[in-house]
């Protein structure tokens, strides 16, 4: 996998001078800062597992990589993701602290069964079993229909910035778009809480599943040397 993506680095380095980027390192303790740093050089990360890369497989392709990030100084939520989060006025939305409980672990086993392909394993793929503040600090927004937990997502915090890590909804309740609707409160939360960005991970060059992360307002993409541009599809 990695002489093919190289491969195709140094072929595409000949008319496009580009670079092939794939980094990764490991961090229990990330503080609010570099928390931020980190999210505005491309950077992701699922438990203390810290990555970057700009070319990946995709529906056995190879396809350029780019994070989003939404400028938040002007977002606006659109008619669509409007109706989303009206339609879900009857539910509560509580945020706190990142945990992985049991009703977490019973919904995630049937949240992955939409999936065909890289069907993951376990809810700490992508969390830490101590997600509230390893590597930095978590927090989760669990949305509930009286005592039944509908969904879930897990979000960092930095001290100007915002960053969804992994969202889960009850499949059966596909017409709510829970999924959208979590990113949804989470851009409210940050909003409320006076940040600068949203970041909402990668994305593929042309289409494939991620493509609900470009349906917002307000969003940049990083060109991989250092700077974010306005996001045109």
């Amino acid at each position: 996998m990695i002489d093919d993506l190289r491969s195709l680095a140094f072929s595409v380095s000949a008319v496009e001078n580009f670079s092939f980027i794939n980094e990764q390192f490991f961090a229990a303790h990330v503080g609010p800062e570099a928390t931020d740093q980190l999210l505005a050089g491309g950077w992701r990360h699922f438990g203390e597992h810290y990555f970057r890369y700009n070319l990946g497989f995709y529906d056995s392709e190879i396809r350029r990589v780019f994070a989003l990030r939404i400028d938040l100084s002007t977002f606006s939520f659109s008619k669509s993701q409007r109706r989303t989060l009206k339609r879900n006025e009857d539910l509560e939305t509580v945020f706190r602290p990142a945990r992985v409980s049991d009703e977490t672990h019973d919904l995630f086993e049937r949240h992955k069964q939409r999936f065909q392909h890289a069907v993951p394993e376990s809810i700490y793929d992508f969390v830490s079993p101590e997600p509230a503040s390893v590597p930095c600090e978590g927090l989760e927004c669990a949305v509930y229909d009286g005592a039944r937990l509908m969904a879930v997502s897990f979000f960092d915090v930095g001290k100007i910035a915002v960053s969804s890590i992994y969202g889960m909804f009850d499949p059966e309740e596909t017409n709510r778009r829970l999924g959208i609707f979590t990113i949804l409160r989470e851009i409210e939360f940050a909003l409320e809480s006076g940040k600068k960005y949203y970041y909402h991970g990668y994305i593929y060059d042309g289409n494939s599943f991620y493509d609900y992360k470009k349906r917002f307002r307000a969003l940049e993409i990083y060109d991989w040397n250092g700077g974010w541009l306005k996001f045109r599809d």
